[in-house]
């Protein structure tokens, strides 16, 4: 589904009301992986969700260009996110 101005203009307003996002991050760490929140989600876990890069910054989601890894649990939180986002709008 392609987001179009008009509509993203609505769900941006309806965005607001809703808790942004936050990805999951794993660091190596000596022995164990810790977590901790990240800077924005990879190009890849919002291609996994059929968002590109400008809609999810048009929808207040952060984009880390950065990253290359692709973590289940970020992909869940993106579906989650959208479908709360649209049941709003």
């Amino acid at each position: 589904m392609k987001i179009t101005d008009a509509y993203t203009r609505e769900l941006v307003m309806e965005v607001v009301n809703v808790e942004k996002p936050k990805p999951i991050i794993y660091k190596p760490a000596t022995g164990k992986m810790e977590v901790r929140i990240g800077r924005g989600f990879s190009i890849g876990e919002l291609k996994e969700v059929g968002l590109s890069e400008k809609e999810a910054r048009k929808l207040g989601i952060y984009v880390d260009r950065r990253r290359k890894s692709i973590h289940n649990e970020n992909i869940e939180i993106l579906r989650k996110f959208l479908e709360e986002v649209r049941r709003r709008g």
